[in-house]
This record gives structure tokens, sequence and C-alpha cells, in this order.
């Protein structure tokens, strides 16, 4: 908490594909009066004080936007939906919970679906690469050298990877089996 009353900075981590997870967290935030303001460095959450109420917040992953960006964010607009900055990849959106039209920025779960396609090959993609290529035959090394701390922190790594990889599939296939 900062020394001033009517700000908040708060961090917090979400995987990249718990952003329905971020959402309710800025929205549960923002029923309790505070309002997202910015994100920052590592999933670092700014808030300022504001008056309780109930606004839903979108995420929209597609970083491929930025030539036609004026547009993106119109068309968001036009649906009643407030732009709020980009980190990540991501897109921030948000609006009163009582505003007419959608409450979520997808349609479909087709749309959801392809968001996560693009997040899988943006992101993912990169990881698991770094993963085959850099730290799996560098901590087969340092376990045939005898190497135990690198060994033990490429171990630590690789875990972390596995884990990050295995609850990305598993929503994924979620969405794409049909069940959110």
């Amino acid at each position: 908490m900062n020394a001033d009353k009517n700000t908040k900075k708060v961090c917090k981590y979400f995987t990249i594909f718990e952003y329905e997870k971020e959402q309710e967290y800025l929205r549960q935030m923002h029923r309790s009066g505070w309002k997202l303001v910015k994100v920052t460095g590592l999933t670092r959450y700014h808030f300022e004080k504001c008056e309780p109420e109930d606004v839903i917040y979108q995420l929209d992953y597609n970083p491929q936007r930025t030539e036609q960006k004026e547009e993106y964010i119109q068309m968001f607009a036009d649906c009643g939906w407030e732009y709020l900055q980009d980190y990540a990849g991501y897109s921030y959106f948000r609006k009163p919970a009582a505003a007419p039209g959608s409450d979520e920025i997808f349609c479909d779960d087709e749309s959801r679906l392809q968001m996560m396609k693009r997040v899988f090959k943006d992101r993912f993609l990169p990881l698991f690469i770094i993963l085959s290529l850099l730290l799996v035959p560098q901590f087969i090394g340092s376990l045939f050298d005898g190497d135990a701390a690198v060994a033990v922190v490429l171990g630590i790594m690789i875990a972390l990877y596995v884990w990050v990889f295995f609850t990305a599939a598993r929503q994924y296939f979620k969405y794409k089996n049909g069940r959110r």
C-alpha cells in the first residue's frame, strides 16, 4: 500500500491463459472501490480509490493489432468499452456492468479459442523452443557433470515451465471442447 491512501499497488500473477481470473479480480477490486489505472512491471497493478461500482473488465490478446490501433480501439468504444492500456500483448478494456450491450468482448467460444491460439503461437511456442533447446540439454549435461547446484536450479526452471504448459493446455482444451 502506498503512503497515499488514494492509490494502491498490488503485485499479483496470472498465467497467460488465466485472463478470465484476472478480469474477475479487477472487477472485484472495482466493486471494493479500487479502479485499475494501469499495469506495469511484472504484473504490478496500480489502483486508484473510487466509488464502489460493478465494472466489467475484459482483456483481448492480439499484439498484431498495432497497425490498426485506432480502428481497433474505436470498434470497442462503439460497443461501450473504455480502452485502458496494452500490457504484455493484452489490451485492457472496461465498462460499467449496467451499460447496454454485451458483458463480454467475445461473442462466442470460437473467438475465445482464436485468441488462445494467438497466445499459444506468440508465447508458448517460443517458451517451448527455449525449454527444448536450452534448458533440457543444460539440465542433462549438469546431471552428467555432477554439478548439483546447476541441476537443481535448472530442474526448478523446467518444473515451472512444465506447470505453465500443463495449465495452459488444460485451459486451451477446455475452450476447444466447449467447456468454460
